[in-house]
């Protein structure tokens, strides 16, 4: 038995998941995080769910090895292996696009009845994962921004209750915003630095998009953290 040591963006999800849940992480790979949870007695039972055999073997392969018995490992896509008597209190999604989160919620919310947390790391489109949650019946519990091998990964926990949220807030994050740093303030430094590379790339006869980008960038100076 080897104790798990976990990357940031791991380490920031274990510490958004509340103390006795029952979880399904859903794309588990090798279930380090499951393990860690496990070992750390945060968790009743996880339930480690990925699409792919390779995946699922070695996560099974490290269960065995870490002696690990309060995680049950599924083959199958989204939550389909997930049943009613599960008891999923908790949801982990990371490493997904944001498409693929949408559509598995979205394809499965008959699941979602007993599901109080659901928390997300997405590497893509985090404004539709925000508007999409939100508009299902959960809020905004808690933001992270995380740095790791030069990527910054936004980490949000969304949990039951009904919060209206503006479209800067859906964009940006609430909390983020409320609570802004550095790393808040290079995420939006990057934005900036993406929207002149496309503006230089534009032609001459778009005069219209570039006044959008550099409206948006204005806009987003604005947002900017004042040291």
């Amino acid at each position: 038995m080897t104790n798990i040591k976990l990357s940031k963006r791991l380490e920031c999800i274990a510490d958004m998941v509340d103390n006795s849940s029952v979880i399904a992480d859903i794309g588990c790979d090798h279930a380090l995080l499951d393990i860690y949870l496990s070992q750390k007695k945060i968790i009743k039972k996880s339930i480690a769910c990925d699409i792919t055999i390779g995946a699922l073997d070695q996560a099974k392969k490290n269960i065995s090895i870490n002696n690990i018995k309060n995680i049950d490992t599924r083959l199958g896509d989204g939550l389909e292996p997930i049943n009613d008597d599960d008891n999923i209190d908790t949801i982990v999604m990371s490493g997904l696009g944001d498409q693929k989160i949408i559509n598995v919620l979205d394809n499965n919310k008959n699941k979602l009845k007993s599901v109080n947390s659901i928390i997300i790391q997405s590497n893509t489109g985090i404004y539709n994962i925000r508007k999409y949650l939100t508009s299902i019946g959960y809020f905004i519990e808690k933001e992270k921004l995380i740095k790791e091998r030069n990527i910054i990964y936004v980490v949000i926990k969304f949990s039951k209750g009904n919060v209206k949220y503006t479209k800067k807030e859906l964009m940006y994050g609430p909390l983020l915003l409320k609570n802004k740093n550095n790393l808040f303030n290079e995420l939006l430094i990057n934005k900036i630095n993406k929207n002149n590379y496309i503006l230089r790339k534009l032609p001459n006869n778009k005069i219209i998009k570039k006044i959008v980008l550099k409206l948006r960038n204005l806009s987003i100076k604005s947002m900017l953290k004042k040291n």
